[in-house]
């Protein structure tokens, strides 16, 4: 047995036991190890379980369905690692990745593993722009894409650029279909070493630039072993994880978590968010392992859920604190309690309420087996709020990127004593920490330090609100004031009425100097391909007084109420 196999039998032993699982969990040697050919062909594609669906993909619209086995992803993968050789690709190569929740996208990750190539998981949804930054930061010798993204390459990439069509040839785009004409029995060239690149994600962050992330062959598959912890995975399962491709989240839970437990990764695609479809789905499909984002919870309590019959066993949340309605109202429903988790792009899942123990409302749990994880103020000192840290050094886990990625490949970012993750929690008397925000989403308000979230549950609690985006206004006085992007139900009526009496209930619940002070009423939030709530754009909106920008609503300041009462000077 391989000290990965070893590892990952004694999370699923101490799968409820918390403290036995921190106490007793070593991450696997740094050896070398090909996840794709070493796990999923040695083991997954082997056993007596090879002949079941490792991915079931739903057309929600048509209800056609396609279950490829592990045995059948073996071969194929081989198939596609065979092709993209024979077309030069060799081992440290980049390959750019374009494509939705279609078998091939998981076929060519495989293939790129077992050929030792890095992959560069993109969105469909980016621009030319956005993609020439792919192609020349990312330095692709290649791109798979789907047929809806080849007029977006028009004038990218040179000549020795491999282009391949997930669909008919065309514009000097090869067919993806020419891999079935492969072997399917694949050589690698060599073994593959653990600190090997693998994975390049773009990530937004505080630079004018997405920021190039780094992980390695170990870093994310072997490193996802507390993923698949903190999701509560089994051998067996049917996991559904809304997230689309492109994103980190969709290869923790899409791809490393539930493969590395022996799970089937259940997808349903559908052109627009049907809530209703989706839940009669997972109830039809036995799916037993749900995680989603924030909005897609707060998109499923607007439905009758006690209507649903499901299999589940698991449900978890993450890229967003969960509001503590949300969970009170799946609990009633279902009779389970969403566990909330947390990690970043450059980590695996790092903190969260593991199955089988104690949930705090509003906490995101614990820190997860294999990570140190400290708290700390900007000096570095150890702190009841501040920054989530990483120890590095002997206990540097494996689920840490390599670095950010810049000029001529130096790293960045993961080096030294600590690893400084840019999130702010606070940290109770038995460990469990509650997400505060981004370093750069708190705010100050008359030298009072505003975390968003904790306004943004309150705002939540309110009926006629569905969704909430709390940002800093520009103040002549007091720096800034909160103000409240708030997206409504669909009962309610966007007036000035529901603007009172979202100010009242606020000024009901929370003290002065934390009061919202302003509320917009808009159609729509901007949010990420994974939904999170964009507030650095609300932010730039409130600088720049925007008034042009489509995302303006129906504007309500406090002081247009005078049945308010007014707050305390002293407060204020």
């Amino acid at each position: 047995m391989t000290t990965f196999q070893q590892a990952r039998s004694f999370l699923l032993d101490h799968r409820t036991d918390y403290a036995a699982a921190v106490a007793g969990f070593r991450w696997p040697d740094p050896v070398p190890f090909n996840w794709a050919l070493d796990w999923f062909d040695a083991e997954l594609a082997t056993n007596s379980n090879r002949n079941r669906p490792a991915l079931w993909i739903v057309d929600g619209v048509t209800g056609r369905e396609e279950k490829p086995s592990f045995a059948h992803l073996s071969k194929r993968s081989n198939q596609v690692a065979n092709y993209l050789r024979a077309r030069g690709l060799k081992r440290g190569d980049h390959l750019l990745l374009l494509l939705g929740n279609v078998v091939p996208l998981w076929e060519v990750m495989l293939a790129a593993m077992k050929l030792g190539l890095v992959t560069i998981p993109a969105t469909t949804l980016l621009t030319p722009e956005e993609l020439r930054d792919r192609l020349d930061r990312g330095r692709a010798k290649a791109v798979v894409a789907a047929p809806d993204q080849i007029a977006k390459f028009k004038g990218l990439g040179g000549d020795d650029l491999l282009r391949v069509v997930v669909g008919h040839a065309q514009d000097g785009w090869l067919n993806y279909d020419g891999t079935a004409l492969q072997s399917d029995v694949f050589t690698p060239d060599g073994p593959t070493q653990a600190d090997d690149p693998m994975l390049l994600y773009f990530t937004s962050g505080t630079t004018a630039k997405p920021k190039l992330v780094r992980h390695s062959q170990r870093s994310y598959p072997v490193g996802a072993l507390s993923t698949m912890y903190w999701l509560g995975l089994q051998p067996g399962d049917i996991h559904l994880n809304i997230s689309s491709p492109g994103w980190a989240k969709h290869a923790w839970s899409c791809l490393f978590a539930p493969w590395n437990a022996g799970a089937t990764v259940f997808v349903v695609n559908q052109p627009r968010f049907d809530a209703k479809s989706l839940l009669t789905t997972i109830g039809r499909c036995g799916v037993t392992t749900l995680c989603a984002p924030p909005t897609v919870w707060r998109m499923f309590i607007q439905e009758k859920l006690a209507d649903y019959q499901v299999s589940l066993r698991e449900v978890c949340g993450a890229g967003e604190p969960l509001n503590p309605e949300v969970i009170d109202q799946v609990k009633e429903a279902w009779g389970l309690t969403i566990r909330d988790g947390y990690g970043q792009t450059e980590t695996t899942a790092m903190v969260g309420n593991s199955p089988g123990q104690a949930v705090k409302i509003g906490s995101m749990g614990r820190p997860l087996p294999g990570y140190v994880v400290a708290i700390t103020d900007a000096d570095g000192h150890p702190a009841k709020e501040g920054e989530i840290t990483l120890k590095l050094g002997d206990a540097r886990p494996a689920g840490l990127m390599q670095g950010y990625q810049g000029e001529g490949g130096k790293l960045s970012g993961a080096d030294g004593e600590v690893y400084r993750s840019g999130d702010v929690a606070f940290a109770d008397e038995d460990g469990y920490l509650t997400f505060v925000g981004r370093t750069d989403d708190v705010f100050k308000s008359s030298d009072y330090r505003i975390s968003p979230f904790e306004l943004e549950s309150v705002l939540l609690e309110h009926d006629a609100v569905a969704e909430a985006a709390v940002v800093p206004s520009p103040d002549p006085i007091k720096l800034a004031i909160p103000k409240a992007y708030v997206l409504l139900t669909a009962e309610a009526d966007r007036s000035r009425d529901t603007a009172l009496s979202i100010f009242r209930h606020m000024e009901a619940r929370m003290a002065p100097f934390k009061r919202i002070r302003k509320l917009e009423i808009v159609t729509e939030l901007p949010k990420t391909i994974s939904g999170k709530i964009r507030r650095v754009q609300l932010r730039r909106i409130e600088h720049q007084q925007d008034q042009s920008d489509t995302l303006r609503g129906l504007e309500f300041r406090e002081e247009d109420f005078p049945e308010l009462k007014a707050a305390p000077a002293k407060d204020d």
